[in-house]
């Protein structure tokens, strides 16, 4: 088991799907972003930059200030949405970018598939699941690829996390915690009039933008799915009136495995996530944020390691991948298909909050 430990963790942030040197590409894969909000802006435009597989070449909001501002700081070309999704500069592009509103994500996913263009959607696919399953099946139906943005599944912290679960460090796995919160309307700004709060918009707001993340994040480590989930949802405050505050949900997985979650847009900022085995726990925290360097530890019979790695630029990796896997012509794990687990994850949890019962996400669900 010291063996497996070590091997595991030694060059913790390879990259264990790059087969292509990319000292070579010389022709990276060309992306139109859709959406200049600040995650688009300060993270996802510098994380195409820097990854050698991508290039930014086209850009388009709603907001026309921001295309111009954009289109001028980066060199690329900026156009009106209408435009981007009539297809006008469709020969600028290789691949579309969706950073959107959640319940905006299908009208350009769709433009996107009958251009024949690969897309990378961030996550959830849609505020809806029946919205969500005509996305998917738009580039099914297209033949074009999807993948879906969740970038924890890139970095390398979680890799190596699922790796030492894979290589039984951890011993069985009994149960596992995970909490993401933050004051949204202090770290994101305090404007009162954003979509996160608008549930037509979102679909909803702590569920549906941040738990997403342990739900993903926990399915991808365990490689396994939910089988049954119990939620609840709370809204203390007016600026939340319309859409969850707070929730705190129950996965259920396969062999007994229960994860138990936490998320909240208005409380102390935290990103935690602890897998509990019989043989040791293993620990990410910080776990979720992009803007935090994550904290990886192990412990076990008393003992606490914590492994002093170099941390990557988590949107670089994300985008790399993405950039990669169509240059190599290989698939992206994180598909539309796994991404459509989660919204029946996310939709049975708001049920369950509802109706006060466990949802079964499964015929043979425990």
């Amino acid at each position: 088991m010291e063996t497996a430990f070590a091997d595991y963790l030694d060059d913790f942030t390879r990259r264990d799907w790059e087969r292509l040197d990319p000292g070579a590409v010389t022709d990276p894969v060309r992306i139109a972003v859709v959406g200049l909000g600040w995650f688009a802006r300060e993270w996802a435009l510098p994380g195409i930059a820097r990854s050698a597989f991508t290039e930014a070449t086209v850009v388009t909001d709603v907001d026309t200030d921001a295309v111009e501002a954009v289109a001028a700081e980066h060199d690329v070309t900026g156009v009106a949405p209408g435009e981007l999704r009539s297809g006008a500069v469709a020969d600028e592009y290789d691949a579309v970018y969706v950073a959107t509103p959640n319940a905006t994500h299908l009208e350009y996913v769709t433009a996107a598939a009958e251009q024949g263009k690969a897309v990378l959607c961030e996550k959830p696919l849609e505020a809806t699941l029946d919205r969500s399953q005509r996305l998917v099946a738009a580039c099914r139906d297209a033949g074009v690829p999807l993948m879906v943005g969740y970038r924890m599944q890139t970095d390398p912290a979680v890799r190596r996390l699922r790796d030492l679960v894979e290589a039984g460090v951890a011993g069985d796995v009994t149960h596992i915690h995970a909490t993401m919160s933050q004051t949204m309307l202090g770290e994101l700004g305090s404007d009162h009039d954003q979509w996160r709060l608008d549930p037509e918009l979102s679909g909803g707001c702590a569920l549906m933008d941040l738990g997403v993340y342990p739900l993903n994040t926990i399915r991808f480590v365990l490689d396994a799915d939910p089988v049954r989930v119990s939620g609840r949802t709370r809204t203390d405050h007016e600026p939340f009136a319309e859409v969850d505050e707070h929730a705190t949900y129950r996965l259920a997985f396969p062999g007994g495995v229960d994860a138990m979650c936490s998320v909240s847009q208005n409380a102390q900022h935290a990103s935690r996530l602890e897998v509990t085995g019989t043989d040791a726990r293993l620990i990410l925290d910080p776990a979720f944020y992009e803007r935090e360097d994550r904290g990886f530890a192990v412990v076990r019979d008393g003992t606490r390691v914590d492994v002093d790695f170099d941390q990557v630029h988590q949107i670089e990796e994300e985008f790399a991948y993405f950039g990669h896997q169509l240059l190599a012509d290989e698939p992206f794990h994180p598909d539309g298909e796994h991404a459509l687990a989660d919204v029946r994850a996310l939709d049975a949890i708001y049920e369950s909050a509802e109706t006060g019962r466990s949802v079964a996400l499964t015929d043979d669900a425990e």
